[in-house]
């Protein structure tokens, strides 16, 4: 074999096993890399409410926000399968990793919630189900944000209920899990001018506080 053809050949060998490389670690690994760093708080026992039993197993909440997965209109298919890989990947890689008791989305899950017809809708849902699915000891809970069914004089009854039926996310809700109360709120609901969305809420809120 030439001598300068079978330089050019181990070259080229090195080059795709570097990108080979490259890709595994871009695609697969950095996941684990970053995600291994991140630890859960430390709480520390001088300052614990005195009120709180010790005993009690700490729960641990994981929040996310704003994952805007695109839907037919906007944003190039490429792009979109590409958000949609990395959100996989990081969503799944926290989860082996940390262990979550309960997840909240805070919403804006979709980018195209309020333009979707129901085909779309539905197949934005199981895009949601096979990216952000949870193991079953996992609770996880959605809030609907603006981009799911629009802003405030932009929501019609039908996009509400819409969503709220999908996700069993009505407009305020009590949870109350392992001691630990929280409230999710539609913030598109707190405008107090009274409308069909507005009213029912506000009486939520008061009978929660009552």
């Amino acid at each position: 074999m030439n001598p300068l053809m079978g330089f050019y050949k181990s070259q080229c060998i090195k080059v795709l096993i570097s990108i080979i490389a490259l890709f595994i670690l871009c695609e697969l690994l950095i996941y684990h890399i970053v995600l291994i760093q991140c630890n859960w708080p430390k709480l520390d026992p001088n300052k614990a409410d005195p009120s709180i039993d010790s005993n009690e197993k700490e729960l641990r909440a994981l929040l996310l926000a704003d994952t805007h997965l695109l839907g037919p209109r906007r944003g190039h298919w490429f792009d979109k399968l590409r958000r949609e890989w990395q959100m996989y990947r990081t969503f799944q890689t926290a989860m082996t990793f940390h262990q979550p008791d309960v997840v909240f989305i805070l919403g804006d899950i979709f980018d195209e919630g309020l333009w979707c017809s129901d085909y779309e809708f539905s197949t934005y849902i199981d895009r949601f189900h096979s990216l952000f699915y949870v193991p079953k000891h996992t609770k996880l809970y959605v809030v609907v944000g603006n981009h799911d069914i629009g802003f405030h004089y932009g929501i019609t009854p039908y996009l509400h209920k819409r969503f709220a039926e999908a996700f069993g996310s009505p407009s305020v809700r009590l949870l109350s899990i392992a001691g630990n109360h929280f409230v999710l709120i539609n913030s598109m609901a707190m405008e107090g001018d009274g409308c069909f969305l507005c009213r029912p809420a506000e009486m939520q809120l008061s009978n929660i506080t009552s």
